[in-house]
């Protein structure tokens, strides 16, 4: 299996995704209904996929 660099808009999206559940730690974000550290693990795992796809 080849790991390549994800590309910028997928890196952008994790970032915001992981962003979003940090500020949910916080208490800042307290309207959404998943708890914190699922929001940030999608985000890992959005980053892990753009880094598993090639191209992606």
């Amino acid at each position: 299996m080849n790991l390549s660099a994800p590309t910028q808009i997928v890196f952008i999206i994790s970032v915001v995704i992981a962003i979003i559940g940090v500020l949910a730690a916080l208490g800042i974000l307290a309207f959404i209904p998943l708890a914190s550290v699922w929001i940030v693990l999608i985000a890992f795992i959005v980053l892990a996929g753009g880094c598993l796809m090639r191209g992606a």
